[in-house]
């Protein structure tokens, strides 16, 4: 077989060498030790939270090692691109706070960073595998490729196109040559040297020693259109692009042989590689896979679309990441993540458990230590994207909602306030404050006799001037008259001789004003809300109790 004479065939139109892009993609200018590392979505849907768990990695260690971390978008697969998925890839990766160094839509040296538009660069290589003899055009049909399947499941042997099913592995240059003068369509493959026999040992950045078995399939590297398929692509691409370390998840190590393997046939350095654990949920009482279908959580637009803060997150996503992350955020709950020392040594080999109340709970931590003009800013543009009907309510005065917003987190005090889980939550803690959205439910703990009556004497008493304090001791003095404990010892010895504790009078007037039994302090509400509003709620729970 003349190679060079069948590469001229396939690729008369390929004039470009590979010394061509090594001159116009040189090795990059960092430090010894510094890292390249990259995210690589395909546009065929949602960008999902396993997308942002790898990326989150990827950007701790280029920053970490003053490396670079890129956006690459892969859009080879041109069948099933979504529209709009490459502006919801940026959007979301942005929201989350994620700054890449170069990349789509950003620019850089190693560009353009739309594989499509790279197409000379993939279609020069492959002529060169041609020429090797390591690179064959196959033009079997769909129809018999599914046949071979068939004969290959009935024998339980492995699938794919390999050995004495690759048909036009040893086709010759006439026959190649007459197929193409009749419009055969093709695709090319990999004439793999790999035997699947043999095995050898390759060292995960995570996981450690892996054992494989070489590659024995003769994969499809182009497509029909001459567009390359995954694997192709992103093999010449992190070889120019520089790319040292690819984190990827752990679904990848079945094609980790087919990766290694084009590596060096095509002469290149391979990058290190780091396999994530998988996301994982507990599900009727057992571990499986977060997926696509089942689980809204695995699209990062629940997450913005519920109103979580971004930091918290990357923040609970980092607990995942790094076993000693979380130690480091209970000492340092104020400091910004990158001033913990990421380390891939420190990322889990096994699948890692998604908890939301952990989540939760951690983006108690994250809003508490924020400030109230940062949460007010925050709070606004997710009520601007998700719930635009109430904005001119919410925001008719802004200096009103900070004070809500000031009081829910107990700002100026020793000790913050935890309430805040996401925007959403806010949106429905902040309801009762509003004349339109205030929905009184009168579920007093106390009869209607005693309720109404503690109403009546507390409205008689209500100054909107008076501090916490003397708010207070008049509802004390209430309590008291009406038999109830004002100190919670006394009503802990001998319970039996009061109606109840001095808690349980506040709550009615509680009840009464919000419509709730658990607020921030009842008299700091009432002064948000103003007096007039506040004796107007009091009066129609004494109307609704008579």
């Amino acid at each position: 077989m003349d190679y060079n004479k069948l590469a001229d065939i396939l690729f008369c139109d390929v004039t470009k060498t590979p010394e061509d892009y090594n001159a116009l993609y040189p090795a990059r200018n960092l430090p010894e030790s510094a890292e390249v590392t990259r995210i690589a979505p395909s546009p065929t849907g949602f960008i999902h939270l396993g997308n942002l768990f790898g990326a989150l990695a990827d950007e701790r260690i280029a920053k970490l090692s003053d490396g670079v971390f890129y956006l690459r978008i892969e859009d080879t697969d041109e069948k099933r691109k979504v529209e709009g998925a490459v502006e919801a890839v940026l959007d979301s990766l942005g929201y989350f706070g994620l700054k890449f160094d170069e990349g789509a839509e950003i620019g850089g040296n190693y560009g353009p960073y739309y594989q499509r538009q790279r197409a000379d660069l993939y279609r020069t290589f492959a002529k060169e595998l041609v020429k090797k003899g390591l690179a064959y055009p196959c033009f079997c049909t769909e129809e018999e490729l599914s046949a071979v399947r068939e004969i290959q499941q009935e024998n339980k042997e492995n699938t794919g196109y390999w050995g004495k099913y690759a048909k036009c592995r040893n086709l010759s240059l006439e026959e190649i040559e007459r197929k193409i003068s009749e419009g055969a369509p093709y695709v090319l493959r990999l004439r793999s040297p790999g035997n699947v026999e043999n095995k050898f040992t390759f060292e995960d950045e995570i996981k450690g020693k892996i054992t494989v078995c070489e590659n024995d399939l003769d994969i499809v590297i182009l497509k029909r259109d001459g567009i390359p398929t995954y694997h192709f692509a992103h093999v010449i691409d992190d070889h120019f692009m520089g790319t040292t370390l690819v984190v990827r998840g752990e679904e990848w190590v079945a094609t980790l042989p087919i990766h290694l393997q084009l590596f060096e046939l095509l002469g290149f350095e391979r990058p290190k590689y780091a396999h994530t654990a998988q996301l994982m949920k507990i599900d009727n009482g057992k571990k499986r896979k977060l997926s696509k279908r089942h689980d809204p959580e695995l699209s990062l637009e629940y997450y913005k679309s519920l109103g979580y803060h971004p930091t918290a997150v990357k923040t609970y996503l980092m607990t995942l990441l790094n076993s000693n992350f979380e130690e480091w955020f209970l000492a340092n709950p104020e400091k910004p993540l990158e001033e913990f020392e990421f380390s891939v040594s420190k990322m889990g080999q096994s699948g890692a458990l998604f908890d939301t109340m952990k989540l939760d709970d951690i983006s108690k931590t994250v809003i508490s230590n924020m400030e109230a003009d940062d949460v007010l800013s925050f709070y606004e543009n997710w009520v601007k994207e998700y719930a635009s009907d109430d904005y001119d309510v919410i925001f008719a005065d802004k200096a009103f909602i900070k004070k809500i917003i000031e009081l829910q987190m107990a700002i100026g005090s020793k000790k913050r306030r935890k309430d805040f889980i996401c925007a959403k939550q806010m949106h429905g803690l902040f309801g009762y404050y509003f004349t339109q959205y205030f929905k009184p439910t009168y579920d007093f703990k106390l009869d209607s006799e005693m309720s109404r009556t503690i109403l009546e004497k507390f409205i008689a008493v209500y100054n909107i001037a008076d501090d916490n304090e003397t708010w207070f001791n008049k509802v004390k003095e209430i309590a008291s008259e009406l038999g109830f404990a004002v100190k919670m010892g006394d009503y802990k010895k001998n319970p039996d001789a009061y109606k109840g504790f001095v808690g349980d009078v506040a709550e009615i007037i509680r009840v009464a004003v919000t419509g709730i039994k658990n607020t921030p302090d009842l008299c700091t509400i009432m002064q948000i809300i103003g007096e007039d509003e506040s004796r107007k709620r009091i009066a129609d729970a004494i109307n609704h109790l008579s």
